[in-house]
């Protein structure tokens, strides 16, 4: 009789000899149970993921969970460290003002001092903002009848004063700097335009300077976006945005020639042909995403940046996986041997070639080391699959180990999501996107943003007051 169909009047009428076996039996079966309870336990917990953070993952460091630390001091030592040169102000050479405290007399015994040199002169400066006013300039157009054909002629304002024109284009320009760079909503913006600068401002008059502002940048930044599609080496990266309450995606693409910013309601592979049209890469920095390894390009460089993050969480997941660790190791060697020679210059060439060639071997190796049976078999196959596209950048000074510079430029779009929590208009998202394209061009080539924006909004006005511009 089977134990599972003995019930309570059965076992009542079981011998001793027979329950003898049915314990046994049942002590038997406990223990297989825990022995294979034990087992899926050790499986769960080499399956079990670490937590996300920034050093295993993309999340940004702002969504890491903090310790709460409460009152408890760390005891290090607060300041500056033994030794450290103190830094103070720089004095400006020419300020535009100099008040003298002189000393008139004696403080001890009353004596005349106006006329003796100073045997030491103390300098000390304070920055002031002064206040800030709105500058009106008004053109007065004249219409005259001509005696002769007895025709109506009117006068032509100077160029930069069209009638049709209410704001100069350095008014207009902090408008979008408020928007585009410190991510204020309009509501926010309509404030600080009175009270910082005196100027009154309504909301639609703000939405219809970022409307300018975006279709005036249109232009420019198209022919940044083909001047960059037709670079050697291009980096590229995406993040999600919201439109009109729906997700789109803001791409960049970057490379030596300028940062293009494209809002598309695709993450798909035809973002990038679209981009790119008949040109054709020669190397392709980028991670892992599939339209980014679609993209037209004779090579491509793997984000090394994003490998060693999924190589910290396998390895905060598995510690003893030693095929992680040195993998690991081998990239942030390649990238600290390509800053060395780079950048630094601390290297032959003929050194770094020996030290290059050592790494190329050292991947060959750790990829003959199967992964099929443990929990990196994924990350195995992505560098088996893409070996080559490993350490591209070594051979290839002009090639980035990561596309780090294209998520940078991708950060004040995020910022502006949290902020804003999206665009409401898909010429607002456009605009948006032309304009971050004007101004990450310009930070590129050494330019102010906001410099770049009073050139883009049109002829400057100040000049008809005599005022030299900043």
């Amino acid at each position: 009789m089977s134990k599972a169909a003995i019930d309570h009047q059965q076992l009542e009428n079981l011998t001793r000899e027979e329950l003898i076996v049915l314990v046994k039996a049942l002590f038997k079966e406990n223990g297989e149970l825990k022995a294979r309870l034990a087992a899926l336990e050790a499986e769960l917990a080499k399956l079990k993921k670490p937590p996300a953070t920034s050093r295993n993952s993309s999340q940004p460091p702002s969504r890491d969970e903090k310790p709460d630390q409460g009152e408890k001091k760390s005891g290090r030592r607060v300041g500056a460290k033994p030794g450290h040169e103190r830094a103070t102000r720089r004095l400006v050479e020419k300020p535009d003002r100099v008040i003298e405290a002189k000393v008139e007399r004696c403080a001890n015994c009353h004596s005349d001092l106006s006329q003796v040199a100073p045997a030491r002169i103390i300098r000390h400066q304070v920055t002031e903002l002064p206040p800030v006013r709105p500058i009106v300039i008004e053109t007065q157009t004249h219409e005259v009848e001509c005696p002769n054909c007895r025709t109506l002629q009117r006068g032509v304002a100077p160029e930069g004063l069209e009638p049709l024109r209410m704001f100069g284009p350095r008014l207009e320009a902090t408008v979008i700097y408020y928007k585009q760079q410190q991510h204020l909503s309009v509501e926010r913006i309509v404030e600080a335009m009175i009270e910082l600068h005196g100027v009154e401002l309504s909301e639609g008059g703000v939405i219809a300077i970022l409307r300018r502002g975006g279709d005036a940048a249109q232009p420019v930044a198209a022919a940044i976006a083909a001047e960059v599609s037709m670079s050697e080496v291009i980096g590229s990266d995406e993040t999600g945005v919201r439109v009109k309450a729906r997700n789109y995606w803001h791409w960049v693409f970057r490379s030596v020639a300028g940062v293009a910013h494209i809002i598309d309601r695709s993450r798909g592979a035809e973002v990038v042909r679209k981009f790119m049209g008949a040109n054709r890469a020669e190397c392709w920095v980028s991670d892992c995403l599939g339209a980014q390894l679609s993209s037209p390009a004779e090579n491509r460089q793997l984000c090394l940046a994003h490998q060693i993050r999924d190589l910290e969480r396998l390895i905060e997941q598995e510690p003893e996986l030693i095929w992680a660790v040195r993998m690991k190791a081998l990239f942030q060697e390649a990238i600290h041997l390509r800053n060395r020679f780079r950048d630094e210059g601390q290297m032959t060439l003929s050194g770094y070639c020996r030290r290059v060639t050592g790494l190329e071997n050292r991947l060959a190796e750790l990829l003959t080391e199967d992964q099929s049976g443990t929990i990196a078999r994924k990350l195995y196959g992505r560098y088996v699959k893409h070996q080559d596209h490993l350490l591209y950048f070594l051979n290839h000074p002009e090639v980035p180990p990561t596309n780090n510079a294209c998520e940078q430029a991708l950060r004040p779009s995020v910022i502006h999501r949290k902020v804003t929590n999206g665009f409401r208009s898909e010429w607002a998202a456009k605009a948006y996107a032309a304009l971050e394209t004007v101004i990450d061009t310009a930070k590129l080539k050494g330019r102010k943003a906001f410099e770049t924006l009073v050139e883009l909004m049109g002829i400057p006005v100040l000049p008809f007051l005599d005022i030299p511009a900043p």
